[in-house]
């Protein structure tokens, strides 16, 4: 008589569990990291939206000279209340490219020490998403502390117009662009080698920056129009009038169903190219 061999149970749940335990370690991890290191990290991130505030909602209106723009924007708008969601957005998306990019552009040096994280009970694609979501938490986080500048530092008069009207839609353009700036910096720490990480700044963050509708909403840009239709690849423009819609709607912005789809289909798109392009980078 042959002898049976008793079933093994069912690993699904086991499995299952083990991935979630490991993913939020690792969270709790990146939070930790965080925390060591939030002061020298967000005085960084808010020193230049802090200067640029102080400089043309500030000293420009003491002087007289006033601030580029703010007629155009439309109607007697003040320039700090285009620089409320330009500014915000803009920290988002760069502090969210810059928190992936060079922990990743230090894990794939010659020491390779991804693998050591490789290695843990979690699948690859899994940990890129980890990635994305420990930096677009920094991201959001970014976003929040700019706030106070853009709000209470400004001269007499000058004062931004400042109201939220929908604030799902306030909370969608927060998160999800912090996840959409997080999934587009893991992507270029994935494409880009190592030692030409300086090419990221010049070539990258610098043009979306400035041509990112940061001082001035898109609907400006109409007398530009050639200007104004290449800016619709710059994924700023997107997170900075969603930002408009919801914090300043008395300025011209985009409709909901053009920047909403870009972010939201962004997102996705991003995050599962970036995932399948750090794979590869891990496995190879």
């Amino acid at each position: 008589m042959t002898a049976t061999l008793p079933a093994e149970p069912a690993a699904g749940p086991a499995v299952r569990t083990t991935v979630g335990r490991t993913f939020l370690a690792m969270m709790s991890r990146e939070l930790r990291v965080l925390r060591k290191n939030f002061v020298s990290t967000f005085v960084r991130v808010l020193l230049q939206p802090l200067l640029f505030v102080f400089v043309f909602a500030y000293v420009l209106p003491k002087l007289g000279t006033g601030a580029p723009g703010a007629g155009s924007a439309g109607g007697g708008t003040t320039f700090s209340t285009i620089l409320v969601p330009g500014l915000v957005g803009s920290s988002i998306v760069m502090q969210g490219i810059m928190a992936v990019v060079f922990p990743l552009m230090m894990e794939l040096n010659w020491q390779r020490s991804i693998t050591d994280r490789a290695l843990a009970p979690l699948p690859i694609p899994l940990l890129a998403v980890e990635k994305i979501v420990a930096s677009g938490l920094q991201a959001l986080i970014a976003g929040l502390l700019v706030f106070p500048c853009v709000l209470f530092i400004h001269a007499g008069g000058q004062a931004p117009d400042v109201h939220v009207s929908n604030w799902p839609l306030l909370v969608f353009v927060l998160v999800f662009g912090s996840l959409l700036s997080a999934a587009g910096g893991l992507l270029m720490g994935t494409l880009v080698d190592p030692q030409k990480v300086q090419m990221i700044f010049g070539i990258i963050l610098m043009p979306i920056s400035m041509l990112g509708c940061v001082y001035y909403p898109w609907a400006a840009l109409e007398h530009v129009r050639w200007l104004q239709i290449v800016s619709l690849a710059n994924p700023m423009v997107y997170v900075n009038e969603g930002l408009r819609a919801a914090l300043t709607p008395d300025v011209g912005h985009m409709h909901f169903y053009v920047y909403g789809t870009v972010i939201l289909v962004g997102t996705v798109a991003l995050t599962w190219l970036s995932a399948r392009k750090f794979t590869q980078r891990v496995l190879t």
